[in-house]
């Protein structure tokens, strides 16, 4: 590490908001294979808030282990400020966005609540130029988490969630359920699937009707009125990015042969019923990729794709944006801008 410093977000122990501090921290170096980006805005996201507290929501074994202090954050967009020697593709002044070293770092490792984050090159994509620094960072983890669950898996890399490989399936002229449509993963998932010609049924809160079906959404059920459960059947894929111990109750909407992707699958307790009925279940890990950040990128410069931003707070003002996070309902990404 240099001696320049800059300003970042830290925690100096596991808890909650209050743990954040915005101080001085050491400015990172890129080394051989890296590229330094002088950060303009920062996506926030669940396992920010799941790192924060000590990842309590999962089981001890699989809890890595932190050195503090940490800083959170994978999602960025912001200006090339240096290149390693061997990296060739980027040069300073490019504008890039990137999810940064998911999940390697899980334990801390992304450091991206900060002036400054080193990325490896493989990790970034050129920003879309059509859209600005805030809506840019905002996309990385859950853009790349609906692409990689329903267009392509983009890597070769071992599941940890199940033993075989995760495998999106035909939508095109098919229908699909996004729960929790209104969310990060689920207002993309929503806009992927109707550009890939599925019909699409939307499950959010009432407020977000007419949101969802500004971004294409064809059915839309506000599940404080009707359970989407009792009123939906004969659906070819259930996209569940709320997941959980509750994604089993979507079983009963699916016709024989389709099929269940649960974005957070710990708890699922279906797979006799699921195995019953034909219908395949199945997960995987969001992965940092930046030949699809390029690939989705054109998506996201035309306008075919649209980022919804819930809420933006400065970079001091991580614990507000936590805050907001936790409160729950939210629409689109919560980002913090850097000065």
């Amino acid at each position: 590490m240099s001696a320049e410093m800059m300003k970042a977000v830290r925690q100096h122990e596991f808890g909650g908001p209050e743990v954040l501090v915005y101080e001085d921290a050491p400015k990172p170096e890129p080394k051989p294979g890296e590229v330094l980006v002088r950060v303009h805005a920062v996506g926030v996201n669940p396992p920010d808030w799941y790192l924060r507290d000590g990842y309590k929501m999962l089981p001890p074994e699989w809890q890595p282990q932190v050195a503090f202090p940490v800083i959170l954050g994978t999602d960025i967009s912001g200006v090339v400020a240096a290149v390693a020697d061997d990296v060739s593709g980027f040069t300073v002044g490019d504008e890039v966005y990137s999810m940064v070293r998911f999940p390697s770092g899980l334990a801390g490792g992304s450091r991206a609540y900060a002036e400054y984050v080193v990325v490896p090159a493989s990790e970034l994509g050129r920003k879309p130029a059509g859209i600005d620094h805030l809506h840019a960072a905002a996309a990385p983890m859950s853009l790349l988490t609906a692409w990689q669950y329903l267009i392509a898996l983009g890597h070769d890399e071992p599941n940890p969630l199940q033993p075989n490989r995760h495998q999106p399936v035909p939508i095109e002229g098919r229908t699909v359920l996004v729960n929790g449509a209104a969310g990060g993963v689920g207002h993309f998932a929503v806009q992927l699937a109707k550009w890939r010609g599925a019909r699409v049924i939307a499950v959010a809160s009432g407020k977000n009707e007419t949101f969802l079906r500004d971004l294409g959404a064809d059915e839309f059920i506000d599940y404080r009125k009707s359970l989407p459960e009792e009123v939906v059947r004969d659906v070819d894929l259930v996209l569940d990015a709320v997941g959980g111990p509750t994604t089993g109750r979507f079983l009963r909407t699916l016709k024989r042969g389709g099929a269940l992707f649960p974005v957070f699958p710990l708890g699922f307790a279906g797979a006799e019923e699921a195995e019953k009925q034909g219908v395949t279940v199945s997960a995987t890990q969001v992965r940092s990729n930046g030949a699809q950040l390029e690939e989705v990128g054109r998506l996201l410069d035309d306008g075919t794709i649209r980022v919804a931003i819930d809420s933006s707070f400065p970079l001091a003002d991580a614990r507000e944006a936590h805050e907001r996070a936790a409160e729950g309902h939210i629409q689109g990404k919560i980002v913090l801008t850097v000065a």
